[in-house]
């Protein structure tokens, strides 16, 4: 790739110039992927030291590692794509232990959450990942290293899974929080109507419940319950993000670098664990997601307005 710079520089320039995207999305688009792909050959390298050092089983390494992987990625993604990004209130993380149920919608935040906890907060994450992710080299061998479990959104064996997930849990302390994604998936219009339609049929009350959602998908509790019943006395954090809409395909990425990448903004809401009922965990999640909704909502609003006084 990068011996081939050059000319898909020329290609990409061309092809941007050519639909009027003075911006240069493609050209963006690519020279991250460049930095990514140099990002990710340096660690790997870095854990193959590791390994031949006789260190492939010291995590206080790998987390290191991956906090500089992170973080040269998110400057990375600033210096090519330009988007900006604020984490509000850190400090919500600490002191652990903590679950951490986050918003997922595009293929960025998860990069942004892993930074946000682990450089920001600097906390030691461990990740409910899906297996598709085992494609990136670095998430591959890193993330095996560390205590994360990727999950076969696929298999027939349930418990299995929620067994591996429930596993993150034991043994959390003061540095330490078990992320999961409880929607599963990348949030869109079409999926989360897909998922009220099934979900009228099986749990109608649920489904009316959660109709009112408007940017994010009905959570899925089984993974939530699991980790909650593994660490009983850790408190719960929210974690809530715009700026990521429309990321979740490459067309959604170029066409939100068309239009100027802007600021991302990422918050946190701690919750005690003597406030987390026993019973009734399905509703409370669901009323803690109605409000994780909302105060999407009112963020898209105020970046919305701020965007126009600045056009002005």
């Amino acid at each position: 790739m990068l011996l081939a710079w050059p000319v898909w520089l020329v290609l990409a320039a061309v092809f941007d110039l050519a639909r009027r995207k003075q911006r240069l999305p493609t050209v963006r688009l690519l020279a991250f992927a460049l930095c990514w792909a140099w990002i990710e050959l340096g660690g790997v390298v870095a854990s193959a030291v590791l390994f031949a050092i006789g260190r492939g089983r010291n995590l206080e390494s790998h987390f290191r590692l991956q906090r500089s992987w992170a973080g040269s990625l998110m400057t990375a993604l600033r210096a090519t794509v330009g988007i900006r990004i604020r984490v509000e209130n850190p400090e919500v993380l600490t002191p652990g232990p903590v679950i951490v149920f986050s918003r997922h919608a595009s293929l960025a935040d998860s990069l942004v959450s892993a930074w946000a906890v682990g450089n920001v907060a600097r906390l030691r994450p461990r990740y409910v990942l899906k297996r598709e992710l085992m494609a990136d080299p670095c998430l591959d061998i890193v993330g095996h290293r560390l205590p994360n479990h990727f999950l076969d959104r696929g298999s027939n064996n349930q418990s299995e899974e929620l067994r591996g997930v429930a596993a993150l849990g034991h043994g959390l302390g003061a540095a330490d929080v078990a992320v999961i994604f409880p929607e599963g998936t990348r949030t869109n219009p079409a999926k989360r109507e897909k998922i009220l339609g099934s979900m009228r049929e099986r749990s109608p009350e649920r489904a009316t419940r959660l109709e009112r959602l408007q940017h994010l998908l009905p959570p899925k509790p089984a993974g939530a319950i699991a980790l909650l019943d593994a660490a009983p006395h850790a408190d719960v954090v929210i974690a809530g993000h715009t700026g990521f809409d429309g990321l979740d395909t490459f067309g959604g990425m170029l066409r939100k670098l068309e239009n100027g990448a802007g600021e991302a903004r990422m918050w946190f809401v701690r919750i005690p664990r003597s406030d987390v009922p026993t019973e009734g965990i399905i509703e409370w999640l669901d009323q803690r997601w109605l409000e994780l909704d909302r105060a999407v909502a009112e963020r898209i609003g105020e970046s919305e307005n701020q965007r126009r006084e600045e056009t002005r």
